[in-house]
């Protein structure tokens, strides 16, 4: 073992891994891969794409306009 690799050791308590279940350990390219397949990827064409894209501008337009408010909850909408 050489010395960089000795200096670069990470410790974790095996209480805090018992507590949590596990810990799992991968490389940066390989986690977001994962997180990347983890939501499906749904493709909207011709009429369906417009509307998405008419509803989209349109809530930006009202939240830039204050016209949104922040809710806790679904029981605070009136």
């Amino acid at each position: 073992m050489s010395n960089q690799t000795a200096n670069n050791l990470i410790t974790i308590s095996k209480r805090s891994i018992q507590k949590k279940g596990g810990m799992v350990v991968l490389p940066v390219e390989e986690y977001n891969k994962l997180k990347e397949r983890a939501v499906p990827v749904y493709y909207l064409k011709d009429k369906q794409a417009q509307y998405l894209d008419k509803e989209v501008n349109q809530g930006l337009k009202d939240y830039k306009s204050g016209k949104c408010k922040k809710i806790k909850s679904l029981a605070d909408l009136d």
